[in-house]
């Protein structure tokens, strides 16, 4: 009789430790918003007209992202940071507005595992805009984008993680009504936050 209550017992332990691992796993239908702080290094910007390579200042400032899995191991994501400040040489300033659309893959997806990482690949999209009193005009951007990343689950909603995030930035830039050739940045942004799963 004994023996037979601790098996059960023992059972229903398992059971119930599996279960509670199981709810860290990443798996189809999981909704997620991602908030955090990354940091932003971009190339120098390449002016054919002035003969030189601009540096351009590295920024930093909020990131986000939100994420739906329909697959255990796929998933798409829209993400971005915050308006970013740069300075292109002593010629003036311009801020940086990106957004990301990834597609994502969990190799650990649908597994019991607190440690998820994660690849995606996707389109960059990126607007530019010239402090006053700077002669300049940027067009938008669109190129490709990767990323990869770690998620730490601390409970079964609450995540924690880092990632790191490359963006194919080449927009055309006049200054002074001139031809300037490409603002070509191509930032690789290192940022970490916290996640919340529905």
């Amino acid at each position: 009789m004994k023996t037979s209550r601790l098996m059960g017992t023992a059972a229903l332990l398992a059971i119930t430790a599996f279960g509670a691992q199981s709810a860290f796993a990443w798996q189809a239908g999981d909704i997620y918003v991602r908030g955090g702080y990354e940091k932003s290094d971009s190339s120098s910007s390449n002016a054919a007209d002035y003969g030189e390579k601009m540096d351009v200042n590295d920024d930093g400032g909020f990131a986000y992202g939100l994420g739906y899995l329909f697959h255990d191991n796929i998933g798409v994501e829209l993400n971005g940071s915050q308006t970013t400040k740069h300075e292109l040489g002593n010629l003036g300033g311009f801020e940086r507005t990106p957004i990301n659309l990834m597609v994502n893959y969990y190799p650990l997806g649908g597994h019991a595992a607190r440690v998820n990482p994660y690849v995606g690949a996707g389109v960059n999209y990126t607007t530019f805009d010239v402090d006053n009193g700077f002669d300049a005009s940027i067009d938008d951007s669109w190129g490709l984008a990767a990323q990869a990343g770690v998620d730490l689950s601390v409970t079964e909603n609450v995540l924690v993680g880092a990632w790191a995030r490359y963006a194919d930035v080449d927009a055309d830039m006049k200054i002074d009504g001139n031809n300037a050739g490409d603002l070509d940045l191509d930032p690789v942004s290192v940022g970490a936050g916290v996640t919340y799963r529905f």
